[in-house]
Order: C-alpha cells, then structure tokens, then sequence
C-alpha cells in the first residue's frame, strides 16, 4: 500500500519553476530578486538541459551547446550576474569553412544566413551557374511572402536552390538541425522577413538588412565562450539561486497541475506542493501533459510542436598525431552542406576555436563532429563505435586526417531542438494566449521564442516578470488580448549556432 503523499501546504508569494535547464534557472533567478519564495524542480538527475560539461582523456569540455550569442545581452548579463564575468571568452578565431563540393571552402562573408547581397560573395563555394543564377533575380517579378514563408522554398524560388543546397541549408541547420525548405523565416530570419515585406527584390531587401545593422555599430565579440565550458553557466546560476533561498529539487518530475481556489497544487511522486505561481521551463511534449487538463487547447498545440534529435562526437588526438594535418590548424571548423550526402553535418575544432580548450591541453587536439537532424533520427540509433567511426571516415576525407583519436565521447540529444516551420509564431501566440487565462502560470524556453541561450533567457524574464506582476496585482485575469497582439506583431529573433542552443 502506497504512503499518502506528504502535502506542503505554504503559499505566501511562493512560485514553482518546472524545469531546470537554463530557462527555468533564469526563471528562479530573476524571481528571486523580486522577493518571491522559489522552488525548482527537475525531473532528472542533473540541471542545465543542453548545456552540458565532460571529460574527454582528462580535459573537460562541452558536450552541449558551447557558445552564445554575445550581441544579445541577456545570456552575457546572466553569467555576468552569477559571477563568470571574468571568464567570459569569445572565440580564439572565427575561420570556419564549408566543405562542399569534395572541398574545404572558406565561408562566404557578406550574406544574411546565406542569403548574400552580391552573388560575388559566395564565389567558391557556388558553381558558376549558381553565381549566375543569383545574379538573375533582380529581373524577376517580386514574390509577396505573406504572413510566413519557408525561408529555403522562398530563397531557392529567388535565387535557385543551389544557394540554398550550398549555404542555407547548412548554416540554417546549424541553429535548428532542421530542414530549411520548412523553417520559418518569420522566426528564424525576422530581420530578412521584414525586409522583403517592404517589396523590391531578395538581393536588395539584404543590402537593407546589412545596412541597418551596420547603422547599429555593435562591437564587441558576436559569441561568446566561458572558461571551463558553457555548461558551467547552470551550475553557477543554481548557485546563486540557491544563495538566495530557493530550494531545487532533482530527480522529481512533476506529474500534475491543478488550479484551486489560493492558487495552484504541483504534484510530484512524494508531495503535493501549494504554490502561489508557476512558470512552466519544460520541452512542448512535457508542458502539454502538464497542462492538458486545465488548458486543454494549449495543450493541443504543445503537442503538435516537433523536435529534431542529434548526436555530438568530441575526439581527442595527440597535436604530434595530428601535425601532419595543415587542414586542421587555423580554422575552428566546417559546415557541411547536406545535399553533398556526408554523414556529419558539422565539425568544431575546440582546441582551435577556444583559448581555454587549448590551454588544458596543450599536448591534445579536441574536435567535435554532429550528426543527424530533422527526419534523420536514424543515425541516432547506431553504435558509439559506428559513430565515432563515420565522423572519422568524413573527416578524413574533408581534411586529410588519418590519426585515431586517443579517447571518445558520444552524446546524444534527443529531442533535443524544437522545430520553427511556417506558422510557428503564430502558433505560439496561441499557447500563450490560452495560457494567458490562466493565472499565475507562465510558459518560457527553447520552443517560445529562440533556441539560442539568450533568446531563452529573454523568454525566461518575461516569464518571470509577469509571474511577479501577477502576484502583486500587476496583471489581471483573463486579460490577454494585449498579451497576443505584442506576440504577434513582433518577431522573434533568432540568432546563433546549433552549438548555443539550450533550453
């Protein structure tokens, strides 16, 4: 006979963070600033969702995301706040390639996500044709985008598909592991989508875009690593939420929602825990089953809401192994174009790409290679070894190296990124006003409003400030039609890498 599940029946301006990835955390970190009483719980044994360190032949390194987006500032502020400031790193260098058409290519510059303003600027890496292409679409009669468009059928409509096959493709998939014929530009693009609205051709509504941000001046690194690893941003944000009072729970998922008169009862496998507000920092498919009896619609549209799975391999080498290898040193990496047929879908050369890698290590060579994305969950079921094997195989190949690594490591996400395609926002607009209706429940992370650490983040605050608001009579029941009307008249910006992606 089961025990009866001890109940905590404390309220008094108490809220409930489920999840304890990087959104939830900077949920409990910005609430407790307002003076709230937070609990945290996570269903697994460990925090920080794709934001992960390891061990590879003794040196630790990433084994999740491993940069952010420097130009946001909510990701920088956050780990400048829980006291990594001085170990915040950009990048050692930025020379990455795209191996395409059986070469190592330098990768274009002058080009929003691979949509250039100058066909010149993806010299090389295009085919003559291609190039020509590209240089037709000014002769072209303009194509309205709508309320959405995929960004590769739009582009590839403009411009052909080979600047879509070539470059789009693979840097689009670099953030989402997703097909960029399904990816919304609304979402993924909102500068460029913005841009074509205002009509003209694709060619010139780039210029516009680069010449606005070039009327921005940002300084300053674009990325942004920490010494140590990113994946040591969670454990100083618990840190310092724990500092400040919250309790965080691990290995307790949560089972149930209910709304009751005082607020709302959290239900986990040994409590039932009274709260006063909560902010739901899950993936869509836990959220919706968390909120399928009292938001039954919002559930609906969580559910509906995809994920790509991927596998990260992290090799060491020896550096006299690897000597030999001149395609290796100097660039921190490639991308590669998925119409080429390669297994791998990228590679970062850590021990090149940050100061901090190299200086663990001085005597080893870390690199990592990814595998799968959207519709290629297949590889994720192979072997470590098999896997280890292709990543050498292609690497080989791209590079020339021949060396065997002195130590491996296999990590696999699954369902580890959530899917922008067309209608995504607009989506969202509508979990989050049938969320909106009900009070003192908010929703954040990856799925909301950018992959990327600061996009979750962001979302995170908003989550957070309104749950704070709510609870001191700041934001009224069932008001949500101002709530909607901001979400959809305002883009979402997403920037970055798959390698800054976390939830």
């Amino acid at each position: 006979m089961q025990s009866p599940l001890q109940r905590d029946t404390t309220r008094t301006g108490h809220v409930v963070v489920v999840g304890g990835g990087i959104a939830g955390l900077a949920a409990a970190h910005r609430l407790l600033s307002t003076g709230l009483r937070v609990t945290v719980l996570e269903a697994t044994g460990r925090l920080g969702g794709k934001l992960m360190t390891g061990e590879i032949a003794g040196t630790r390194v990433d084994l999740g995301a491993e940069s952010m987006l420097a130009r946001r500032p909510e990701a920088v502020e956050l780990a400048t706040a829980v006291g990594l400031g001085d170990r915040l790193q950009p990048p050692a260098t930025a020379t990455a390639s795209v191996w395409t058409r059986d070469a190592l290519r330098p990768m274009p510059k002058g080009h929003v996500m691979g949509v250039p303003g100058d066909p010149d600027a993806l010299s090389g890496v295009l085919s003559p044709e291609g190039l020509a292409r590209i240089a037709q679409e000014r002769d072209l009669t303009p194509t309205a985008v709508g309320e959405d468009v995929a960004v590769g059928a739009y582009v590839a409509d403009r411009l052909g598909r080979e600047v879509v096959d070539r470059l789009v493709e693979p840097l689009l998939g670099g953030v989402y592991a997703g097909d960029a014929y399904r990816i919304s530009m609304r979402a993924a693009v909102p500068q460029l989508f913005e841009a074509v609205k205002e009509g003209g051709s694709l060619l010139d509504g780039v210029r516009r875009v680069q010449e606005r941000a070039a009327a921005r001046q940002q300084t300053g690194p674009v990325f942004q690593g920490i010494d140590g690893g990113i994946g040591t941003l969670p454990d100083a944000v618990a840190d310092a939420v724990r500092a400040g009072g919250a309790e965080i729970l691990l290995a307790t998922p949560v089972l149930g929602l209910t709304r009751t008169a005082q607020g709302w009862d959290v239900r986990t496998d040994t409590r039932v825990i009274a709260a006063d507000g909560i902010v739901l920092a899950t993936p869509a498919w836990s959220a919706s089953t968390l909120l399928a009896a009292e938001s039954p619609a919002a559930s609906v549209e969580l559910a509906a809401v995809e994920y790509a799975s991927m596998a990260l391999v992290t090799l060491a080498f020896r550096r006299s192994d690897i000597a030999g290898t001149p395609a290796l040193q100097g660039r921190s990496g490639f991308l590669v174009p998925p119409v080429d047929g390669r297994t791998i879908k990228a590679s970062t050369f850590s021990s090149n790409k940050w100061q901090w890698v190299a200086d663990a290590a001085p005597d080893l060579f870390v690199l990592r290679t990814s595998v799968g994305r959207y519709g290629e969950e297949e590889h994720l079921h192979r072997e470590d070894s098999e896997l280890v094997d292709v990543s050498l195989s292609d690497l080989a190949a791209a590079t020339g190296l021949k060396a065997r690594p002195v130590d491996t490591e296999v990590t696999r996400w699954i369902g580890g990124l959530p899917q922008y395609p067309v209608g995504h926002l607009t989506r969202v607009a509508r979990i989050r006003a049938e969320v909106a209706g009900l009070p003192g429940l908010r929703v954040c992370g990856a799925v909301y409003d950018g992959v990327g650490i600061p996009a979750c983040v962001a979302s995170a605050r908003q989550a957070a400030d309104e749950i704070a608001r709510y609870l001191t009579g700041g934001i009224a029941e069932g008001n949500t039609k101002d709530h909607t009307e901001e979400i959809i008249a305002t883009p979402t910006r997403v920037q970055g890498t798959r390698s800054e992606a976390g939830q």
